[in-house]
């Protein structure tokens, strides 16, 4: 038995399973060849093509936002810069394509927990097992939220170590795939960086922006944002996602503004800013990057199932960083089941789609991690430390 957990915590073992998954669920979702959605033929890998047939509209000027059935269903709603920068994997073959594109979200998510500036092994590599999951449904929808957990924690990793300029990439990186990781720069703020993390991120959101330019003419490029604007405020207009928004829509019937809800979530999100003094402890930094973590889920309009394991990336950290009460742990059993588990036909597809799905029952639990790990970032509680443990958290 000692030697079975030896084995499950061995970061070769974790790292080895999370390529084979993630290969292994790569292929099967290109095997299973064609389907029908709204009586318009498409593939299961049809948000990989997507992505990779981006990179050709691109080059040949097409509108990137305008539907193309004929190669894939739904819009590309990613950036410009996206699309170029899928040019290696767009070349691929498809089936090997989708590989490489699943395992570099995969392999970025395992590098970021195990950079994580915390001391313990154990802990990093319960982190890893409990995220396969949910990280297994991001890849089986060949998602890109693997990628974009990886760059939120990446940004906080580099916060830690005092690399602003790499940690400020991390963040813009996320931005020009999906926007909401732009809000990432409110991490500075915790290590009185904010004014080199700005004019590193606005020379990066620069760079990055007329990146394109490599392969189209500016008009072209002025012309993709506009539409890419458009198209995002009409998709803002229109949905309200497994989200807070869908929730409080499905449960209580209450249609309250999405602006003014998302400005009440972001005043609540900031408040432990108030806590100066609480800076110095990387406790305190790692409940709220966990916050965080959590919050561009559950107010993200456009939050679905593959979204979640950036939410789960947030709950990992604050369970298994921070001190694992009996309430803490009812609460990440419920998001494990009811988060991680309910996407998956452990549920019944009855259930998933009469009461999963309609109810937003995947938000639940995130949703109340959220309010008490914001109680406690506010409370003095996280601030009681031993003088030896303040010096041991402190940067």
């Amino acid at each position: 038995m000692p030697e079975i957990v030896a084995v499950l915590k061995n970061p070769r073992c974790i790292l080895g399973l999370y390529v084979v998954m993630t290969i292994g669920a790569s292929i099967a979702k290109y095997l299973r060849g064609g389907a029908f959605f709204d009586h318009t033929a498409y593939t299961h890998i049809n948000n990989f093509l997507i992505i990779k047939t981006a990179f050709f509209n691109l080059i040949s000027n097409q509108d990137l936002y305008a539907l193309h059935l004929d190669k894939y269903w739904d819009f590309y709603k990613y950036s410009p810069t996206f699309a170029l920068l899928m040019a290696p994997i767009a070349v691929m073959p498809d089936v090997l394509g989708l590989i490489v594109w699943n395992v570099l979200n995969a392999l970025a998510l395992y590098v970021a927990i195990a950079a994580l500036p915390v001391h313990s092994p154990d802990t990093k590599s319960a982190m890893h097992w409990f995220l396969l999951l949910p990280l297994l449904t991001s890849v089986q929808n060949a998602q890109s939220n693997g990628l974009v957990a990886a760059l939120l924690l990446g940004a906080f990793n580099c916060f830690e170590k005092k690399n602003v300029l790499l940690a400020s990439l991390c963040i813009v990186l996320s931005f020009y795939i999906k926007l909401f990781g732009i809000v990432a720069c409110i991490l500075s703020l915790l290590y009185q960086a904010q004014w080199k993390c700005l004019a590193y991120t606005l020379l990066w959101l620069a760079l990055l922006f007329v990146l394109p330019l490599v392969v189209i003419a500016p008009e072209q490029l002025g012309f993709l944002y506009s539409s890419w604007a458009n198209l995002l405020l009409n998709d803002h207009t229109a949905s309200l996602g497994s989200s807070v928004f869908g929730f409080l829509r499905a449960w209580f019937h209450v249609g309250i503004s999405k602006e003014l809800l998302l400005l009440a979530g972001t005043i609540l999100l900031c408040l432990p800013f108030v806590r100066r003094s609480a800076y110095p402890e990387r406790h305190f930094r790692l409940l709220f990057v966990a916050s965080l973590a959590i919050w561009v889920v559950i107010f993200n309009h456009k939050a679905e199932s593959a979204s979640f394991i950036i939410a789960m990336s947030g709950i990992a950290l604050w369970y298994f960083a921070h001190t694992q009460t009996l309430g803490a742990t009812l609460l990440v059993g419920a998001a494990f089941v009811l988060t991680s588990l309910s996407p998956t036909d452990v549920f019944p597809k009855y259930v998933r789609q009469q009461y999963v799905n309609p109810y937003a029952v995947e938000v639940v639990p995130c949703l109340l991690i959220w309010l008490y790990l914001q109680y406690q970032l506010l409370s003095t509680w996280t601030g009681l430390f031993t003088h030896s443990d303040r010096q041991r958290t402190a940067c």
